[in-house]
């Protein structure tokens, strides 16, 4: 056998409370699509943080081509050869394409020579980029190709990707996919991070699976069905979302000619949005990020209330009411951004659960706040959505993200919402977990809640959808019923084809 690149040998990292990664081995070679899979709390993250350097082990070995590999710092483990793409993109919005990369670069040369040598790899790899456009105005899917190929002019021996496709388009999904493929086929190892099953079986040759910090299995994508592998990480048999068909109600929620000025220089301006929402009834809401999906929540939830255009809820024009007032009437909003927006990260889960539960929960009498029942409240989500958690008490910022996330989404779906708005609902969990939400989601439906899930997950929206619908540049297509729709007639409504341009796909 060949000498693996990349051979990890007992590793062991423990936390207060928690052994994140317990005796996990693994090994990569020259050239392989090396899938790591496992659901929230895993161990993933730790370990991935280990390769780059981010963080030390308590014990075990790393090699890099047979010699000792201990990166004290990302610089280190950069230099060795490790590169890495995160979840979250590390850009500056108001600085160019160049400009960026020359910052992540230990020895930048001249922006002219390093425009030239972007153009050249961005040409070569199939990722086409301009270095000086700034990023501010790029896609998601533009920002990614900036992260990538800052990756690539370190020509890395190996490139770790954490969810890389979570904000892509499947036009840009497969773009992505040629690039890897390119890649492998030079002797790049990829480390290849995602929750999306069927991505994995397209794009990976192996995998290792970890379930609570340990490694459980190996196997070959290609040979292993999405549900299988989904099994192994969770280790139990995994559960499809239901719900029984019913005929939608009354009208609950009609936007009528919504507008709304971009709230910044990169912000997207909401165009001239009309829908109806009708009892029981899930309109999923696609588009490549960046395209007014912050927006629109906003505009729905009243934090920023649209300049023209109506908003009317059961009959009663809400635009003027800001978030109280609506969440007083019924209509219930989850943001994508988890930490910070949704939770605030120091306030404890009780604090947390207080904060937008005090109306609906009846947490508040008098100005007085009703501390016992909060903490109540929220062991209650905490039990009900799974959220793996030390207890009420711990801080939002100490959960993992998809952890934080089941407990956002179970504070809102808890609190019963006739109108419910969420952007992103699984952005981040594991294929048991988003099972789980799914299923929370068609609940709601079924008990007669109205529902817009605006999601960057294709397969989500199909899953749980009656109507579809996708944002592009702030304009929203007429919706369609999404039973029939194509992935490829998808794809071109959120690059901005609307109407008969599709019909005729």
């Amino acid at each position: 056998m060949t000498q693996p690149l990349l051979s990890l040998n007992a590793l062991t990292k423990a936390y207060p409370g928690v052994v994140a990664n317990d005796d996990v081995s693994l090994s990569i070679a020259a050239g392989e699509v090396h899938a790591l899979l496992g659901e929230n709390g895993a161990g993933k993250s730790t370990l991935v943080k280990m390769i780059y350097g981010l963080v030390r082990p308590d014990s075990g070995q790393m090699h890099m081509n047979g010699a000792p590999f201990t990166p004290s710092e990302p610089r280190a483990a950069r230099a060795a050869g490790v590169g890495m793409v995160f979840q979250h993109f590390s850009l500056f919005d108001a600085l160019s394409v160049a400009e960026n990369i020359a910052l992540g670069m230990e020895n930048a040369p001249k922006l002219s020579e390093l425009s030239a040598r972007i153009s050249a790899v961005s040409e070569a790899y199939g990722l086409p980029l301009s270095p000086d456009r700034i990023v501010g105005d790029l896609s998601a899917g533009e920002r990614q190709r900036v992260e990538i190929i800052r990756c690539l002019l370190q020509e890395p021996k190996l490139l770790i990707m954490d969810e890389p496709t979570s904000v892509l388009t499947p036009q840009e999904v497969e773009i992505l996919f040629k690039t890897l493929r390119k890649l492998s086929a030079e002797g790049t190892a990829i480390l290849y991070i995602s929750h999306k099953l069927e991505e994995i079986r397209t794009l990976c040759d192996s995998a290792t699976i970890l379930r609570l910090g340990k490694v459980v299995g190996h196997c070959m994508p290609r040979e292993t069905t999405a549900r299988e592998m989904a099994e192994l990480m969770v280790g139990k048999l995994l559960q499809t979302p239901t719900r029984a068909a019913q005929p939608a109600g009354d009208v609950l929620l009609s936007l009528t000619g919504l507008r709304a000025k971009a709230p910044n220089t990169f912000g997207m301006a909401l165009k001239d949005i009309s829908l109806e929402l009708r009892a029981g009834e899930i309109l999923g809401i696609g588009g490549v990020a960046g395209n007014g999906q912050d927006e629109l929540l906003a505009a729905l939830s009243g934090e920023r209330p649209a300049g023209r255009g109506m908003v009317v809820l059961k009959g009663e024009d809400i635009g003027p009411l800001g978030p109280t007032a609506r969440r007083a009437r019924g209509l219930l909003t989850a943001p994508e951004e988890r930490m910070g927006h949704a939770a605030a990260p120091d306030m404890s889960l009780t604090e947390n659960a207080m904060l937008t539960g005090a109306l609906r929960q009846g947490l508040d009498k008098g100005g007085f706040l009703n501390w016992p029942a909060a903490r109540q409240f929220a062991e209650d989500v905490i039990k009900q959505f799974d959220v793996r958690t030390p207890g009420p008490h711990a801080a939002a910022r100490s959960l993992s993200g998809g952890n934080l996330q089941k407990f956002v989404i179970g504070r809102e779906v808890m609190q019963r919402p006739e109108v419910f708005v969420v952007n992103q609902p699984t952005w981040g969990v594991d294929a048991s977990a988003a099972a789980a939400i799914r299923q929370a989601l068609l609940d709601l439906a079924q008990n007669g809640a109205a529902l817009i899930v605006i999601s960057q997950d294709l397969d989500e929206l199909m899953e749980i959808s009656d109507r579809f619908a996708a944002l592009n540049e702030g304009r929203l297509s007429d919706p369609r019923p999404a039973q029939g729709i194509t992935v490829e007639e998808i794809g071109l409504m959120m690059g901005g084809a609307h109407g008969m341009e599709v019909a005729h796909v």
